[in-house]
C-alpha cells in the first residue's frame, strides 16, 4: 500500500515532467517557425499526432491511471494559463517567444526576404491571396504572417483605404521593405 508521500511524489513527478515537455514543445515550435501552426498539411498533422504520442510516455511514464492522466492535463492547463498571463505582462518576452508579425506583401510587391525567412513559398502565398478572393498579388495592399501563424491579407483601392494608415495601425515602421 502506498503512503501519502509516495502518492504525492509520483504525481508531482508527473506534473514536473508534463511542464518540462510543455516548455520543450513551446521552444521547438518557436525554433521551427510559426508557419507550421496555421497551415497544417497531412504530413504536419501526422507529425503532431506522433509527437503527442511520443511525449505522453515521457510525461506519465508507466502510470496509465486516470489520476495520472488528469495530473498531467492539469499541469499542462495550469502551465499554459500561467505562461499566457506572463506573456501578457511582459511584451518583450512575448515578442521573443511568439515573434512579431512579418510583412509578406507590401503595396502589391512580394517581400522575398520575408518569404525566405519564414519558409513560405510563392505558390503558398499565391494560394492564400486567392483564398482571400483576390486573383493577383498586385491587388494586395498588405499581407502579413501573424504571430498565430495565419496570413492576413488587406486589399482595397488606395482611395478607400490608406496604406499608410494600415501600416501605422500595425506599427510596422522599420519592418517594411520598399
Amino acid at each position: 500500500m502506498l503512503d501519502i508521500h509516495e502518492i504525492f511524489s509520483e504525481y508531482g513527478i508527473i506534473a514536473l515532467k508534463s511542464i518540462t515537455v510543455y516548455i520543450f514543445i513551446v521552444i521547438a515550435i518557436r525554433l521551427f517557425g510559426k508557419k507550421e501552426l496555421a497551415q497544417l498539411s497531412v504530413v504536419d498533422l501526422v507529425f503532431i499526432l506522433l509527437i503527442s504520442n511520443s511525449v505522453q510516455n515521457a510525461m506519465v511514464g508507466n502510470n496509465t491511471s486516470l489520476e495520472g492522466g488528469l495530473v498531467a492535463a492539469l499541469a499542462l492547463f495550469s502551465t499554459n494559463y500561467m505562461f499566457k498571463n506572463f506573456l501578457l505582462k511582459n511584451p518583450r518576452v512575448s515578442d521573443f517567444i511568439q515573434g512579431k508579425a512579418i510583412v509578406l506583401i507590401y503595396d502589391g510587391k512580394v517581400q522575398n526576404h520575408s518569404l525566405q525567412a519564414t519558409g513560405i513559398t510563392l505558390t503558398e502565398l499565391e494560394a492564400v491571396v486567392r483564398e482571400h478572393g483576390l486573383e493577383e498579388i498586385e491587388q494586395v495592399m498588405l499581407a502579413m504572417l501573424e504571430v498565430d501563424g495565419n496570413i492576413s491579407v488587406v486589399s482595397g483601392k488606395p482611395e478607400n483605404r490608406s496604406l499608410h494608415q494600415i501600416v501605422n495601425k500595425h506599427r510596422l515602421k522599420g519592418r517594411v521593405m520598399k
